[in-house]
Protein backbone atom coordinates (compact mmCIF):
# COMPACT_ATOMS: atom_id res chain seq x y z
CA UNK A 1 0.00 0.00 0.00
CA UNK A 2 2.71 2.49 0.71
CA UNK A 3 4.32 2.25 -2.80
CA UNK A 4 0.96 3.07 -4.39
CA UNK A 5 0.63 6.01 -2.36
CA UNK A 6 4.60 6.50 -3.52
CA UNK A 7 3.58 6.17 -7.09
CA UNK A 8 0.68 9.31 -6.90
CA UNK A 9 2.68 11.51 -4.24
CA UNK A 10 5.79 12.05 -6.93
CA UNK A 11 3.77 13.03 -9.77
CA UNK A 12 1.87 15.41 -7.82
CA UNK A 13 4.71 16.63 -5.99
CA UNK A 14 6.48 17.51 -9.38
CA UNK A 15 2.97 18.77 -10.74
CA UNK A 16 2.83 21.51 -7.67
CA UNK A 17 6.72 22.07 -8.22
CA UNK A 18 6.82 22.56 -12.02
CA UNK A 19 3.89 24.73 -11.89
CA UNK A 20 5.59 27.11 -9.35
CA UNK A 21 8.80 27.33 -11.40
CA UNK A 22 7.72 27.20 -15.19
CA UNK A 23 6.84 30.56 -16.30
CA UNK A 24 8.66 31.19 -19.61
CA UNK A 25 10.92 28.28 -18.77
CA UNK A 26 12.26 26.43 -22.19
CA UNK A 27 10.21 23.13 -22.56
CA UNK A 28 13.07 20.57 -23.17
CA UNK A 29 14.67 22.21 -20.09
CA UNK A 30 11.85 21.78 -17.86
CA UNK A 31 11.41 18.35 -18.81
CA UNK A 32 14.71 17.28 -18.38
CA UNK A 33 14.39 18.68 -14.59
CA UNK A 34 10.93 16.54 -14.06
CA UNK A 35 12.66 13.53 -15.68
CA UNK A 36 15.83 14.13 -13.17
CA UNK A 37 13.29 14.20 -10.17
CA UNK A 38 11.02 11.07 -11.39
CA UNK A 39 15.07 9.06 -11.64
CA UNK A 40 16.28 10.59 -8.37
CA UNK A 41 13.12 9.00 -6.72
CA UNK A 42 13.66 5.61 -8.67
CA UNK A 43 10.24 6.04 -10.77
CA UNK A 44 10.95 3.87 -13.96
CA UNK A 45 8.71 3.05 -16.83
CA UNK A 46 7.44 6.47 -17.97
CA UNK A 47 6.71 9.33 -20.15
CA UNK A 48 7.08 12.74 -20.35
CA UNK A 49 5.54 14.49 -23.57
CA UNK A 50 5.43 17.61 -24.28
CA UNK A 51 1.91 19.25 -25.46
CA UNK A 52 -0.09 22.26 -26.32
CA UNK A 53 -1.84 23.35 -23.34
CA UNK A 54 -5.25 22.99 -25.17
CA UNK A 55 -4.47 19.66 -26.19
CA UNK A 56 -6.54 16.92 -24.61
CA UNK A 57 -5.45 13.93 -22.97
CA UNK A 58 -5.79 11.39 -19.98
CA UNK A 59 -2.19 11.82 -19.23
CA UNK A 60 -1.55 13.65 -15.68
CA UNK A 61 -0.16 17.28 -16.27
CA UNK A 62 2.86 17.71 -14.33
CA UNK A 63 4.39 21.14 -16.16
CA UNK A 64 4.14 23.97 -17.98
CA UNK A 65 6.38 25.60 -20.00
CA UNK A 66 7.16 28.60 -22.89
CA UNK A 67 4.82 31.03 -20.77
CA UNK A 68 2.49 28.68 -20.08
CA UNK A 69 1.40 27.96 -23.51
CA UNK A 70 2.82 24.34 -23.74
CA UNK A 71 2.31 21.42 -21.04
CA UNK A 72 4.49 18.65 -20.04
CA UNK A 73 2.11 15.49 -19.27
CA UNK A 74 3.38 11.65 -17.36
CA UNK A 75 2.27 8.36 -17.72
CA UNK A 76 3.50 5.46 -16.84
CA UNK A 77 4.15 2.79 -18.87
Amino acid sequence: MRHSYRLFAVPLLLLITALAQAGGKPCEELKSEIAAKLDAKSVKAYTLDILPVDAENDQKEVGRCEGGTKKIVYQRK
